[in-house]
């Protein structure tokens, strides 16, 4: 084995076991192979993440139908789109709005009116929010009552405040993380994912690996699989897997098939993590303190994905 920077605990194994073998489910799952696509009963049993993020069902519905759509959209109607869609990021929740008003850009943005269409649609009983990551309420500020109504006026702000002729202008991908960062609701985490999320367009276009932030449950994963940083950062740590990562799959004789040639990228590698956290409170529940179950049970989605990645990222699916 190498010669690490940090020490490593007895399960840094299981990550890369973890990231090769979520990918070999992909790709089967791709082929349409019959499940259970492997023989890992926490796999089976468990809802993860893909170990590339844009492959994720709610990504590439962002990708495919939010931002390359067949329509044409200016650089600030793709910013409202991408943010309308992933501070609720849920599909369905998508798809209702655009039943309602056609077409979902700058002109057709009026908050008191969605506002209206998602109040009714919570007193029905249905949810608006998905349970992937949880958006704080903001009841002080913005200060309105309702969660959704606050999400709509801090999106309304952004707007007023040009924030996506900012975001153009920005020198990299950390400043894209802090020109969201000053806005209310929005932490750490949330800037990170909705600078990912903005950087699969065509607004910015930077390198996933410039930049990262490691969320609670990734920080959680590097604890478990490492014992000791030896001074290195969350941050420095996400950027050695990201730069070994073809050597320790190698000495570890696992067979990492990649997204059709595209290598890990920092936002991957800090999301596998976060999924390790969860694999590892199957596998070994002494670890957990407070958390020490999943939450979320794998329900087979049968319907297919047609995969669509950003044109600049050069993928061929046929390779």
């Amino acid at each position: 084995m190498p010669q690490y920077p940090f020490t490593p605990s007895q399960y840094f194994d299981f990550y890369w076991y973890f990231a090769a073998e979520r990918q070999n489910i992909f790709f089967k799952r791709v082929m349409e192979e019959n499940f259970p696509w492997t023989d890992d009963h926490i796999l089976q049993k468990y809802k993860f993440t893909n170990t590339y993020r844009a492959t994720d069902r709610v990504s590439q519905f962002l990708i495919r139908d939010v931002i390359y759509t067949k329509k044409s959209f200016t650089s600030e109607d793709i910013f409202l789109r991408i943010i309308l869609f992933k501070i609720f990021n849920k599909i369905a929740t998508w798809k209702l709005l655009l039943s309602e008003f056609t077409i979902l850009d700058n002109n057709h943005f009026n908050i008191s009116r969605f506002d209206e269409l998602l109040t009714d649609t919570l007193k029905k009983g249905d949810k608006i929010f998905s349970p992937a990551y949880i958006m704080p309420s903001g009841c002080k500020n913005p200060g309105a009552a309702r969660k959704h109504t606050n999400c709509l006026l801090v999106l309304g702000k952004m707007l007023d405040e040009n924030l996506p002729e900012k975001i153009q202008k920005a020198d990299s991908l950390k400043q894209v993380f802090e020109l969201l960062r000053n806005y209310p609701m929005i932490g750490n985490f949330l800037a990170y994912q909705f600078a990912i999320d903005i950087n699969y367009s065509e607004i910015t276009n930077f390198s996933e690996n410039d930049f990262v932030v490691p969320g609670p449950g990734a920080i959680r994963g590097i604890k478990k699989c490492i014992l000791n940083t030896n001074g290195m950062t969350y941050d420095d740590i996400i950027s050695w897997i990201v730069e070994h990562q073809e050597e320790e799959f190698t000495c570890r004789s696992l067979s990492f098939k990649t997204l059709w040639g595209r290598k890990l990228h920092k936002i991957d590698c800090q999301n596998i993590f976060c999924e390790i956290d969860k694999y590892l409170r199957a596998h070994s529940p002494a670890l957990n303190i407070k958390t020490t179950r999943i939450k979320q049970l794998f329900r087979p989605n049968k319907q297919p994905i047609d995969f669509f990645f950003p044109p600049k990222w050069h993928i061929s699916l046929k390779s």
